[in-house]
């Protein structure tokens, strides 16, 4: 179930067991790059971090339209149906998505999230790229 690429699979898998109804939990670089996962399958983990690269670049420009604040992207949730989608800034080029069924509470997941980041802060970031190669 979990894809072995970084060190902090077993803080995944904390946040996996510790709030019900997570379904797939990636983690992902800012070009859409998968870097790690917990749940789901590896296909659909690629998929999802491709189309969050497009989200996270959407809300940054509209947060950018926002005279107060830095332009970034902090946390996009979506509700979709039977369940919720979450999007959250995870460090330098790096981001935090979470899919769910609606037995997880919006709130409450979001701070789960928000503590994962801050306890790996270093570990959920990816190096620029350029060319295809990290910089």
């Amino acid at each position: 179930m979990i894809q072995q690429r970084g060190n902090f699979d077993w803080m995944l898998k904390e946040l996996y067991d510790g709030a019900p109804g997570i379904e797939m939990i990636v983690v992902l670089s800012a070009d859409g790059l998968r870097i790690a996962r917990y749940g789901g399958d590896p296909e659909a983990a690629d998929r999802v971090a491709a189309a969050c690269a497009g989200m996270q670049s959407l809300a940054g420009a509209v947060a950018g339209e926002l005279p107060i604040g830095n332009g970034q992207m902090q946390l996009i949730l979506i509700e979709i149906d039977k369940g919720y989608f979450y999007l959250m800034n995870a460090g330098a080029n790096a981001f935090l998505a979470v899919l769910s069924d609606v037995r997880a509470e919006p709130g409450y997941l979001s701070n789960r999230m928000r503590d994962l980041v801050v306890r790996i802060g270093a570990h959920l970031t990816s190096p620029p790229r350029r060319n295809g190669q990290t910089a």
